[in-house]
């Protein structure tokens, strides 16, 4: 009886080893295994939406360098505008390459976790299946040795009954428990592998993708070598056009400044005889005037008269300046569609060798009859035409002025206030079908680069 009571004893700490050892596993493996869930990565999330932007920008631009090359192929065989028009397909062409191998890094780190993370969701499942089936072999054990029933009447009193009751049941809640848990972990690796598996698809449709996009490249730089080839050929033709593009941009240079200097001067002289008018009345007020006395001017009349520099700034022109200003590298375009075929500053020739050409603004190559539009609310200061430059609208903007040269008809008017994005005429296209603006931003009489200004189309 002894032997046997002792066996007994036996068999129910090892019953109470198991229930409490249990949870404590169970606990132990659910923290395990929610610990080695895939963190939340947001800045790839949101590397990845910029990728898919610039996906769809870079897209939209090849379109648009497409539609404006065959106008320039129909009309002649080789062209600078053809070469320009080329030249920003290349140029696209290496973003939406890069862009694929941006994309590739960010799946294969992908996959590389996602693999991590099937790997440990694999020993965590075979953990808790062990462990699973140690906890029945116990069990089973335990009833095979001796009856549930007996084992709750055989108490000595009712709380040893209630005591070893809430053992039984303990024991029965962590076998459903690690059950639960078994079931749980086995989808979430189903899961895992499912995803793992869609990554490797996207990644081999993305490398697909990449071979044609490389392929794509490649046609496109023949075609640019053999347009230089034969614009090569026409040297003499090509100096003669840059001869007289230099001559065209000198005398819309001189145009540009002429009129910076009246304008200044103009404002000047208002300025100053509001502020004569203003000290007058001041001593009128002040019963400083007699009969027959001269007035004097001010210092701040006589200093405003006398700037050359830059305009005056009366509370209306600084106003306007300052909503002006406001809009630097989100300006509107000055058309809907097109890219710049000719950047702001000294570069080299596209063809001719050691020749260098300097831009007081940007060319944006265009499609034919593109409207022109004013980039921000102003007042149409000049209206003229220069040969070389076509039409030519000069708009005012506070102390700021945005030059549209190159437009092949005009339908605003000098002293005419325009508004932003309001149609001030159509672009020219020339005998080669290239449709090309020259648009350029001043702040008094100095030259700015119009590519700080503009904002993404």
């Amino acid at each position: 009886m002894y032997a046997k009571s002792k066996h007994w004893l036996c068999w129910l700490l090892l019953g109470l080893m198991l229930v409490q050892a249990a949870p404590s596993v169970a606990q132990q493996r659910s923290k395990k295994t929610t610990t080695r869930k895939a963190p939340v990565r947001k800045s790839t999330t949101k590397s990845k939406a910029q990728l898919e932007r610039e996906r769809l920008a870079n897209l939209r631009r090849i379109r648009e360098a497409s539609r404006i090359l065959s106008q320039t192929q129909k009309q002649k065989e080789a062209s600078l505008g053809q070469l320009n028009a080329l030249k920003e397909k290349l140029d696209v062409q290496k973003g939406v390459i890069r862009n694929i191998s941006s994309e590739l890094k960010y799946i294969e780190s992908d996959v590389r976790q996602t693999e991590t993370q099937v790997q440990q969701t694999q020993q965590s499942l075979e953990q808790l299946k062990s462990e699973y089936a140690r906890l029945i072999y116990a069990s089973s054990k335990t009833a095979n040795s001796y009856n549930r029933l007996m084992f709750l009447f055989a108490a000595e009193s009712f709380n040893q009954l209630m005591l070893r009751m809430r053992y039984v049941r303990q024991y029965s809640e962590v076998r459903k428990t690690q059950a639960a848990q078994i079931t749980s972990v086995q989808q979430r690796l189903n899961r895992q592998l499912t995803g793992l598996t869609e990554k490797k698809q996207e990644k081999s449709s993305l490398l697909t993708t990449q071979l044609a996009e490389n392929r794509n490249l490649s046609t496109l730089k023949v075609q640019q070598d053999q347009v230089v080839t034969k614009l090569s050929r026409q040297e003499e033709n090509l100096r003669q056009e840059l001869a007289n593009r230099q001559e065209a941009v000198r005398k819309l240079d001189n145009l540009i400044a002429q009129r910076v200097r009246e304008e200044i001067a103009r404002a000047a002289r208002v300025a100053a005889a509001k502020a004569a008018a203003k000290a007058a009345a001041e001593r009128a007020a002040a019963g400083s005037s007699s009969p027959g006395s001269t007035a004097r001017t001010s210092p701040a009349a006589e200093a405003a008269a006398t700037r050359v520099d830059r305009i005056t700034l009366t509370p209306e022109i600084a106003s306007i300046s300052s909503s002006f200003a406001e809009n630097r590298g989100r300006m509107l375009w000055p058309v809907a569609r097109g890219f710049i075929s000719q950047h702001f500053g000294r570069h080299a020739h596209p063809v001719l060798k050691n020749v260098i050409v300097e831009n007081r603004g940007v060319d944006i190559q265009t499609s034919a009859g593109e409207s022109v539009r004013a980039v921000s609310a102003g007042k149409v200061l000049t209206v003229t035409s220069i040969a070389g430059m076509n039409n030519i609208v000069m708009v005012q903007h506070g102390e700021y002025f945005t030059v549209y040269a190159k437009l092949r008809s005009v339908s605003v008017s000098e002293g005419d206030q325009v508004q932003a994005k309001q149609s001030i005429g159509t672009v020219y296209t020339n005998s080669e079908g290239t449709s090309e603006l020259q648009f350029q931003v001043w702040r008094n009489s100095s030259n700015l680069n119009p590519e700080s200004w503009l904002g993404q189309k």
